[in-house]
């Protein structure tokens, strides 16, 4: 019983792949399958909008003191908030519609729920998603994402956010479904544009500010995505040691008390859950899909003045404001569909940049303050999360493998890293091995080969492009000329046409003439003959 329970929990011959890696196989049935799910899931989801919820944390204790003004109203089932801002002297109600609302009196789990749940469930579909909280310092995002402490007795406590009911809900589906599977997370802050990895060993941690140390590589994946080379991941197999690593994670978290927030969060974390389950098929074959879960708690925006920064803690949030900037530039891209959207401006971007306008299903928690204070702030943050509505994504489920041909790349994998190893150690720095040398040589040769080729078909392709222009030009030439001659014709027959009428003419005058002189040649022969007779016959009466 103890042994299955192990192999359900991570055990069972389940290997686990990278994050950031995507499984290979030379396998035409394999890419077979892939091809079909990849196709019928993408024609399922095309084009699925961002999710953006809304959550208004209640006024704080020294607020409700002073009686601050709330300008600020929910409605929940509506799904609208309302905000109050007077210009000149002039009221003037703002209202904003979203996918969900919650108000202050809302509750942790209830917001779970109804809005993170479905998502969750996504993710051991196959699916890659995001949850991540956006909003002003002080707001509750850490709270949101994070929630209260465990207590001592080990009792999920009633306040847990986003991320720890997350992987109780991924667990108890895993363990009712009595499902083999492996599971890895990786922890990562991106504090002034730099990332450190959150569950790297200690003595690691203690030089995370040193200038000579060389910082963690954020690398393109060939595929339009990115991934951090070098974080570490932790194979984890029960919900228990998921909790403990979120909690050495965010002690390490660079934090401060600012005017505004008495624990402000000065930077960046993503949280990830890899999941592989194997499923097996009606025709019996062990397969392996894949699914992950980003939860990812924002650094606030603020105001420097208000917030009180000075010195370091004004430069972090200089910092953080300009990557929130350039998060809202890269929503306010997607929106317009501009031509350039400025994935590349800043890290925070580029790690999110799949989860905006890429595959990944993505949902945003905005989250705001009622208070008066807070209006302006408020009011950038109800603007940016209504425009991120119109985001849309296109998820697609991730790749199936069969177990075998994904064991055989893993083997495969380890055996080139016990090369490189080997290399690298024998000499005094970075070596590959032979073989792989000699095969990217022989791949650089015949793209060589190939540039070569494709230079020499490009140079007969220019070469005929400049003969068709040479013909197109002469062939213009005779066409202006002959398009010349034939004008000339046009209108010398049209001069030829107006003669011709002009003679008719002529031709009829002269034929009425010759009729009318026939007339009067006629009627003076008649007359001539009757004169004729008449003297005639007066000669012979006398």
């Amino acid at each position: 019983m103890e042994s299955a329970q192990q192999q359900r929990r991570g055990g069972g011959g389940l290997v686990s792949l990278s994050p950031s890696q995507t499984p290979r196989s030379n396998d035409k049935s394999v890419r077979d399958l892939r091809s079909a799910d990849s196709n019928s899931s993408s024609k399922q989801d095309k084009g699925v909008n961002v999710q953006v919820i809304l959550r208004c944390r209640p006024l704080s204790e020294d607020e409700t003191r002073i009686h601050t003004p709330v300008v600020i109203s929910c409605n929940e089932s509506r799904r609208e908030v309302c905000a109050v801002q007077n210009i000149a002297n002039k009221q003037i109600d703002r209202t904003f519609l979203f996918d969900k609302v919650f108000g202050p009196s809302s509750q942790q789990k209830e917001l779970f729920d109804l809005a993170v749940s479905p998502i969750v469930n996504e993710v051991l579909e196959g699916y890659n998603c995001t949850i991540f909280a956006y909003g002003q310092t002080g707001t509750g995002k850490t709270y949101t994402m994070e929630g209260g402490a465990r207590k001592k007795n080990g009792e999920f406590p009633s306040d847990a956010g986003v991320i720890p009911r997350s992987v109780k809900q991924i667990f108890d589906i895993l363990e009712a479904q009595n499902a083999e599977y492996s599971m890895k997370v990786t922890f990562l802050e991106l504090y002034n544009e730099e990332i450190t990895d959150l569950l790297a060993p200690e003595e690691t941690m203690k030089f995370v500010d040193d200038k000579s140390k060389k910082p963690i590589a954020l690398m393109e994946d060939g595929k339009g995505g990115v991934f951090v080379r070098g974080l570490e991941e932790e194979i984890v197999t029960t919900a228990n040691e998921i909790y403990k690593i979120l909690e050495k994670g965010s002690a390490k978290r660079r934090t401060a008390e600012t005017l505004l927030n008495k624990q402000s969060s000065r930077s960046h974390s993503i949280f990830s859950i890899t999941i592989h389950i194997k499923e097996c098929t009606p025709e019996g074959e062990e397969m392996i899909k894949c699914g992950k879960l980003n939860l990812v708690d924002l650094a606030g925006s603020e105001n420097i003045s208000r917030s009180g920064a000075r010195e370091g803690r004004a430069r972090e949030a200089g910092e953080i404001n300009k990557s929130l900037l350039t998060l809202g530039r890269v929503i306010n891209a997607l929106v317009e569909h501009s031509g350039h959207v400025p994935y590349r401006d800043s890290k925070l971007t580029r790690l999110l940049r799949d989860s905006l306008g890429g595959k990944t299903k993505t949902c945003i928690i905005a989250t705001i303050s009622p208070s008066i204070h807070c209006l302006e702030e408020t009011l950038s943050t109800l603007d940016y999360a209504h425009r991120a509505k119109n985001i849309k994504n296109k998820p697609e489920i991730n790749q199936k493998m069969m177990k075998s041909a994904l064991i055989k790349d893993l083997y495969s994998e380890i055996d080139r890293l016990k090369q490189e190893v080997y290399s690298a150690r024998e000499k005094n720095g970075i070596y590959i091995p032979r073989d792989r040398f000699l095969l990217e040589e022989a791949e650089k040769k015949a793209m060589a080969e190939k540039i070569e080729r494709m230079e020499l078909e490009s140079e007969s392709k220019e070469k005929q492009i400049t003969e068709l222009q040479e013909l197109y030009n002469s062939q213009q030439l005779m066409t202006v000329d002959l398009s010349e001659k034939l004008e000339k014709k046009e209108k010398k027959l049209e001069e030829t046409e107006i003669a011709l009428f002009d003679l008719e003419d002529k031709h009829r005058q002269a034929n009425a003439t010759i009729k009318e002189k026939e007339f009067l040649i006629s009627n003076l022969l008649k007359s001539g003959e009757l004169e004729v007779a008449w003297a005639t016959c007066l000669v012979c009466f006398f």
